[in-house]
């Protein structure tokens, strides 16, 4: 089953804790969302792997180890994903970036595509879905699903988020055990409207200033 990673790094916590502040404005919200993505992201590519390579220093010449060219994909699911990507690619510059457009009802809080745009060798990357928010999981589990269409294989997708819902992470590795989880917080569950408690509100307002 895909394994569920919390960051429970003090500054992570501690960044976290910032974020879920009814008070704070988008401004900061952006910052600590890029701030904690650097995190979640970094133990996220810790698995990539790694070939031996010569450098010539200024001294000597040295067998170092460096990424095996793995090529990688960020695919930010629309709108709140975004706040997210700026953090990737700090850490993966060189990483492609897609986009999945996604909204959901209100009323029966299910998710519905209307937009998917991803590289053309998509199928050959490593590719991490991110989105600040998994709730009941099924704005994940239908760009997962997208991805699948174009033959991206889930052992190659990581879904990256900032909070987490126990509902969501379960619907996730049911659906799909082979898409590892990687999250700053796993919260306590989803109320009547299907938003995260204590979670930290709709991520997508907070990060645009459309409250």
């Amino acid at each position: 089953m895909g394994e569920l990673h919390v960051i429970d790094h003090p500054l992570v916590q501690h960044k976290l804790a910032l974020l879920r502040d009814e008070e704070l404005g988008s401004k900061d919200f952006r910052e600590l969302v890029n701030e904690i993505t650097l995190f979640i992201g970094y133990e996220a590519t810790s698995d990539l792997p790694l070939e031996e390579v010569t450098v010539k220093t200024p001294m000597t010449e040295t067998k170092q180890k460096m990424i095996a060219g793995k090529k990688m994909a960020i695919a930010p699911i629309l709108r709140a994903g975004l706040g997210m990507v700026d953090g990737m690619l700090t850490l993966v510059p060189a990483a492609k970036v897609g986009h999945i457009g996604m909204f959901r009802d209100e009323e029966t809080a299910e998710p519905q595509e209307y937009f998917f745009k991803m590289p053309a060798d998509i199928d050959e990357r490593q590719v991490f879905v991110v989105d600040p928010m998994l709730a009941t999981g099924g704005s994940a589990l239908l760009a997962i699903e997208a991805l699948e269409k174009r033959n991206v294989k889930p052992e190659n997708i990581k879904f990256l988020c900032l909070v987490s819902a126990p509902e969501g992470v379960k619907a996730l590795q049911e659906h799909y055990p082979d898409v590892d989880i990687y999250t700053a917080a796993l919260d306590e569950r989803l109320n009547e409207d299907w938003y995260i408690l204590p979670g930290l509100g709709d991520a997508g307002d907070r990060l645009f200033g459309t409250l």
